[in-house]
Parts: C-alpha cells; structure tokens; sequence
C-alpha cells in the first residue's frame, strides 16, 4: 500500500468502534488538529538495540492527545453546553474545542490536579469545579451537573466517539511510517482508560496487520494489563500509589476494554522510578517535556520491559502537561510525590 492510499475499513459490521470511525474523525480533524512529528534519534537506537520511533504528542494542542477525541465527539455530538471530568488533560481537550466550537463548558477536576492543568482549562474559558478525590466520585458529580443544566456529559475514554479521535493518532503513525518504507513490529502506548491505545490500534491493526500493540501502565494501576491476561475486566486493589496521575483509572473502561481485549498483544507494567528517567531521557536527548503518565511507555521502552532488538517499534509520548515544581524535581533526581 502506498502512503496516499486508504486502507479499507474493517470491522464495520461491529457494535463497537471500527476503522472508518477513525478515517471520519481525521476528516473532521483535518486543519484542526496538529499533525504531531514522528521522532527518531541515534541514542533511542543504541539504547533499545533497534529502531525507536516516538509520536510526540506533547506538542498537539493543549498538550496531548485528548483534544482529537474532545474535538471529534463535540463535532458529531453538537451539544447546547458540556460537562466533563478529568485530572487535566482531558479538561483542557474538551475546553479548547468547546470554545472553538462556541459551547459553554464546565469541567469537574480534583483538587490536587497539578496547577497547570486547571489554569490552562480556565484559560481556554471553561468553569472548573473542584471535588475531593478520596471522598467524592466524579462520575456522580458530573452527572449531576449535567443534568442541573441540561449538559451533554463527555465522558474521558468509554465513548465513542473519543475513540476514534483518539484513533487519529494511530492513523498518522500509519502514514508516517508509510512514508518512510516502513512498516513497525510493535507499538507502545501510554493506558489509562484505554481510549488512545483502543482507537489507534483500530488503524494500527487494519493497516499493519502483523504489528503487536502494548498498554502500558504505572505499577499498582495496571488493571488494563491484567484484565487482558484474565479475559475480564477488573480495577486497581487499594492502596496503590503513583505520580503518573493522568494514568490513574480505577478500572478499564467497558468500551475501550472490549476492543483492547480483540486488538492488544498485551500489556506492561513500569514503575515511577523508571518513569522519571525516561522523562529525563526525553528531556535531555530529544529535548522534549513529557509529563509521567506520558512518558509510561518510553519507560516500558527503555527499562528492558519488552524486548526491542533489531525490532522497528514505535513509542507514544501522550502529553507534556507537568507541573512545574514536580518537573523540576524530576530532572534532579529527587523523589516525585505520589498519588492514590
């Protein structure tokens, strides 16, 4: 297949999401939507014994992948006014489509979200309500509001519609690597409710049908992981704690879980230690920020989770949103403070 080509879509008799979902979200997303670069560099390959390729969406707009799912599902869905709930990413994608689309939006964060997420989703006009995250549950609060106001609630990954914009990630890596003659054996993605890694092994498989697609997760939040081994869906125990908190899902989403049980190979576990040097690796070798639950795969990547030797894999850094004081505390090797 050349790299003008469309691949034929598959699965189309489906309940659940399938190609042409994603092929119609990236039509929609077209001149919207940042085509982020794909990145390779000498020292990726040395370090892996192979050929690393990272997607960088860091630099889409807002900072991560979520605006394509937020800007695909408020095209299709054209609400009066929408309620969301996220740690931050997803805010700001619903956010920043909603003021472009001209749609009130009010977005339900955690008290302790870093800083910088809850100013950039004010800035994009929103309404932020804060809730308690060990004591209230923001499915409930959202709903709630939603129905005060008669708003359309955007749910963060168990939508449709988020899906296959988030699948639009996955159908620039095909065209990227197309473009290059190349066709990856793995890919390696940040997993938190399953949207992005769900959506874009939608393409990935319909396009590279030998490639094996992994999750990956934070240690302690790796329900994705081991639901695919059990075949069923099942959360997080108690007490679990990580840094990565855009990755700190209680449970695989019902959606996003079927399709990652037929699509993925597998998925991986890494823990914060190897997330903050891969975080330091991105800095000071491709000169990128990436925030911890984004850089969860090039952890996997360049920890020896998964083996990469003379392998074309590609790499997902999902977001670059990270607090200041927690990015610098990073980069000099202290310990990050842990979430639950």
């Amino acid at each position: 297949m050349t790299p003008s080509e469309e691949p034929a879509p598959v699965g189309t008799g489906d309940a659940l999401p399938a190609f042409d979902r994603v092929l119609a979200a990236a039509r929609r997303l077209h001149g919207v939507a940042r085509t982020t670069p794909l990145l390779a560099h000498e020292r990726l390959d040395e370090r892996v014994g192979g050929r690393l390729l990272i997607k960088a969406e860091p630099l889409q707009h807002t900072g991560s992948f979520k605006f394509r799912g937020a800007y695909n599902a408020l095209r299709c869905l054209r609400p009066a006014a929408v309620v969301a709930y996220s740690s931050g990413n997803h805010a700001q994608g619903v956010a920043r489509a909603a003021k472009l689309l001209g749609i009130p939006a009010c977005i339900v964060m955690p008290a302790d979200a870093p800083a910088i997420k809850r100013a950039a989703t004010e800035a994009w006009g929103a309404e932020v309500v804060a809730y308690d995250r060990y004591r209230e549950v923001r499915e409930e609060i959202g709903a709630r509001i939603a129905a005060e106001r008669g708003a359309t609630l955007i749910r963060p990954y168990d939508d449709p519609h988020i899906v296959a914009g988030q699948g639009t990630v996955g159908l620039e890596i095909v065209r990227q690597c197309l473009a290059r003659g190349l066709r990856p054996d793995l890919a390696l993605f940040p997993c938190g409710g399953g949207g992005l890694v769900s959506g874009s092994a939608l393409a990935l498989g319909s396009c590279f049908p030998d490639i094996s697609i992994h999750c990956v997760e934070p240690e302690g939040f790796d329900d994705t992981a081991r639901s695919l081994r059990a075949g069923e869906r099942l959360s997080n125990p108690p007490g679990g704690t990580s840094f990565c908190d855009a990755l700190l899902a209680p449970i695989p989403g019902e959606l996003t879980f079927a399709l990652n049980r037929r699509l993925l190979a597998g998925g991986l576990a890494v823990t914060d230690a190897e997330v903050a040097e891969a975080m330091r690796f991105a800095f000071a070798t491709l000169k990128i920020v990436v925030e911890p639950g984004g850089a969860v795969a090039l952890a996997a990547a360049l920890s020896g989770r998964i083996d990469l030797r003379d392998r074309t894999t590609v790499v997902v850094l999902s977001g670059g949103n990270v607090d200041p004081g927690l990015f610098a505390a990073v980069l000099a090797g202290r310990e990050p403070a842990a979430r639950r």
